[in-house]
């Protein structure tokens, strides 16, 4: 039976209708595989990645183990392994980049208190020089005084606020409520949430704090602290001694470095600095190290940053970050 007139030509729309869903659905299942395949390329490629950034970190702890031996009553900046890259060729063309640096030339946030019977308390000695530092590096005084404080009462383990400090009560009000840690600080970035930061004030103290999983300053090695760290060393001293004056002490450090930290210190002591705070602080051998990896696998880029612990030996990694230093 012929169709009518106006019927003509339906059936053949139809079938150009049906062929353009099957063409539209045929196209998202394969941007889906598509997808779906360069996921599980990336992610196959990011565990590669990793792998390779562990076998650096392996690499790392066998190059400080054999640097600080079993007698080693010093450690210098001879050798040119301070920061200096050891690369490592990788299959595929990739390509593996490490550098160790001494990680103890800081001040330690955790040791604005100590551990006391399972808690922690507040160290009233590293208060006064985490302001110092701060001091010397153009923050306000009052401004230093109230991020110390502050930073204090967010590790303590109790929540008696001290002079210019915060404990949770300060930070329960805030339009985005949240309470102090009350433990030790297991990243510089905590920082950013303790009453008086702003990001200003953090970028200028970053390159200078670390948060060393200990309730104690780490001892500062004298030997190798670069001329730029010089407010570290500055820090020491109870406001008797310039950036430029600590800057000058450390060139003038020998190229083998010093025995014992005494040596060191005479030179201030010929400067009329008083070193009450500095020599009690330092030392001639370096026991935390940090390592940064850059592993680069095809199209993929991974970023470690890890800490070392070398108070005993074997030295063994006690933290890791993937991603950009925070």
């Amino acid at each position: 039976m012929k169709p009518p007139e106006h019927e003509r030509g339906a059936a053949l729309l139809t079938v150009l209708m049906l062929v353009a869903i099957v063409a539209v659905m045929a196209g998202a299942a394969l941007e889906k595989l598509r997808l779906s395949t360069r996921l599980a390329g990336n992610a196959a490629a990011g565990e590669q990645a990793r792998a390779y950034a562990l076998a650096a970190e392996t690499l790392a702890l066998t190059r400080i183990d054999a640097m600080l031996g079993p007698n080693v009553k010093r450690v210098t900046l001879q050798g040119d392994w301070s920061g200096k890259p050891f690369g490592m060729p990788l299959p595929g063309g990739g390509f593996a980049t490490a550098r160790v640096r001494d990680g103890g030339n800081c001040f330690n946030l955790n040791s604005l208190v100590s551990g006391r019977a399972g808690a922690y308390v507040t160290d009233p000695l590293m208060r006064p020089q985490f302001v110092r530092l701060m001091r010397l590096l153009d923050i306000p005084a009052q401004v230093g005084e109230q991020i110390a404080a502050g930073a204090a009462d967010w590790i303590d383990s109790d929540q008696d606020q001290q002079a210019m400090g915060a404990e949770d009560g300060a930070y329960l009000n805030r339009e985005t409520p949240y309470r102090t840690a009350g433990t030790l600080m297991t990243d510089p970035s905590e920082l950013r949430a303790v009453v008086g930061m702003t990001p200003q004030i953090y970028a200028t103290l970053r390159p200078w704090i670390c948060t060393l999983p200990v309730a104690q300053a780490a001892p500062i090695n004298v030997n190798t602290l670069l001329p730029e760290q010089a407010p570290i060393l500055a820090m020491l001293f109870p406001d008797t001694m310039s950036i430029a004056g600590a800057r000058q002490m450390i060139l003038q450090r020998p190229p083998q470095g010093v025995a014992t930290t005494d040596v060191f210190f005479k030179s201030a002591a010929l400067q009329g600095n008083s070193n009450a705070d500095g020599e009690r602080g330092t030392a001639v051998v370096s026991k935390w190290f940090t390592l940064d990896i850059d592993v680069t696998v095809g199209t993929t880029v991974l970023q470690e940053q890890a800490l070392m612990d070398a108070t005993t030996l074997p030295a063994r990694l006690v933290s890791r970050q993937w991603g950009e230093p925070s």
